[in-house]
């Protein structure tokens, strides 16, 4: 007899919403969690806190008064770092003090402690104090997540040359700093300094960024970065980083150009945090990046009763779509019927603007062929955005020219992530053109936006009887 039906090895967004629908199955669960507290990642060093950092800084500095106001407009002049961590320091233990109420109202078993496979069912778990516990199960779920890639030629030093978990702990708002990576991550972090009048340099080797995201929006977030301050270095690769004396750091690119700056940010890239986990014990590997590969379906490893779930599989890599991967891995390990993962889901980019999208890019509709049009509307065409103060922000619509299907929704601006659930709806639902131009929304709101990007496409589709 094992000890546990099910082990999460992870309490993040994928371990927690797998051990909560494990226990409300009503089997024998623990969740395994090396940190200090629940949450993993997502809630003490990645999402939650980088959001909390984001709404902290738009509130604090009145950036989204600014339109009316002027740029030199503040809410509270002389910002420190304190003022930021105050906030976020309260959001965090909400978010804590909520999932131990989960863990203790579904009965899950916790325990602190890192954890190793000593053989395919049986973990050791070393906590702090030396203490060892063997523990085994009949299945398990693998949802430890990622930590950030600290390759070796960056001198890190958690002050001045910072990853993307420390540079939550920066103690002093420097006034430049130089993000290198232009993913999601380091384009959170950039847009959120510059928000703070901070001057930012944004590095990448690649000549753009974001490439899984319609270019259209992205030439117009580009835009926006550029007039909110932002310098772009993109087609430039690092060869070294230097700290010359506290606050003097220099970064070397190719071609001899350097960039200087008081901090440093490596944001390129994470690795599955899996090297403490012994996974040869239990017959699983890894590719270069630590990441595990499973069945996009169940996400069920090579080996039949161990799962995986969230980013520590790969992409897409967001809280969201690593809760339903939790729970439906959940679901498949113990035989209970689960929904296959949705077709499409909506990804959210915290940068200063908003971005969202869900659906196909107009780049993927045009590889697969489809005759399509697009309808795009400025959110300073409606009367929410004048009333709001938007001078920027914008909403595309792709529609199919043969079943007036949606098939891509893309917002780049203010609330952006929330208004893309009703493109995410109407596309789940199969649902054309004719739904929002013959519906009525909520006025003056930038939902409204959708309206305006049909009508826009309706005007240049073919119509019977023209």
């Amino acid at each position: 007899m094992k000890d546990f039906d099910l082990i999460v090895i992870g309490s993040g967004p994928a371990g927690r919403r797998a051990a909560i629908q494990a226990a409300k199955f009503g089997r024998n669960v623990l969740v395994v969690e090396r940190g200090r507290r629940v949450g993993g990642v997502s809630v003490h060093t990645g999402t939650i806190p980088s959001k909390t950092l984001r709404e902290t800084v738009l509130n604090l500095t009145g950036w989204r008064e600014r339109g009316f106001y002027g740029r030199s407009y503040r809410v509270k002049e002389d910002l420190t770092a304190a003022d930021l961590m105050a906030r976020l320091h309260i959001t965090l233990d909400h978010e804590v003090d909520v999932l131990e109420h989960q863990f203790a109202r579904n009965k899950v078993n916790t325990i602190r402690g890192e954890a190793r496979f000593v053989d395919t069912h049986t973990i050791e778990v070393a906590g702090e104090t030396g203490e060892v516990h063997n523990v085994s199960a009949d299945k398990f779920v693998i949802a430890v997540g990622t930590k950030p890639f600290r390759p070796d030629y960056v001198p890190f030093d958690g002050e001045f040359i910072l990853d993307s978990d420390e540079i939550l702990e920066l103690r002093e708002l420097p006034r430049t700093i130089a993000v290198i990576g232009a993913g999601v991550i380091g384009v959170e972090y950039a847009s959120i300094f510059a928000a703070l009048d901070i001057n930012v340099t944004l590095v990448e080797p690649r000549e753009s960024m974001l490439d899984f995201l319609d270019k259209e929006l992205i030439a117009d977030f580009t835009h926006q970065l550029r007039e909110n301050g932002i310098v772009l270095r993109f087609g430039a690769k690092v060869e070294a980083i230097r700290k010359n004396g506290p606050g003097d750091c220099e970064i070397t690119l190719d071609g001899g150009r350097s960039v200087r700056a008081n901090v440093v940010l490596f944001a390129a890239g994470r690795m599955g945090a899996t090297p403490a986990l012994d996974l040869e014990k239990c017959g699983l590997e890894v590719d270069h990046r630590g990441r595990l590969k499973v069945d996009p379906m169940t996400f069920q490893t090579n080996v039949p009763h161990i799962f995986a779930a969230g980013d520590v599989i790969g992409f897409p890599s967001l809280a969201s779509t690593s809760m339903e991967q939790g729970r439906i891995a959940a679901c498949h390990a113990l035989g209970e019927k689960a929904y296959d993962p949705p077709e499409y889901f909506p990804y959210g980019i915290y940068a200063v603007p908003e971005i969202s999208t869900v659906g196909m890019t107009e780049e993927e509709i045009k590889e697969r062929g489809i005759p399509y049009e697009c309808g795009i509307a400025r959110f300073r065409e409606t009367s929410r955005g004048h009333i709001m103060g938007l001078d920027t922000g914008m909403l595309k619509l792709i529609f199919s020219l043969k079943t007036r299907r949606l098939l891509g929704c893309h917002i780049v601006g203010e609330g952006a992530t929330e208004l893309v659930h009703i493109g995410q709806a109407v596309m789940n639902l199969r649902g054309t053109l004719e739904y929002f131009v013959e519906n009525t929304f909520n006025y003056p709101t930038l939902a409204e936006a959708y309206k305006i990007a049909a009508l826009d496409a309706w005007n240049r589709m073919p119509h019977i009887g023209r």
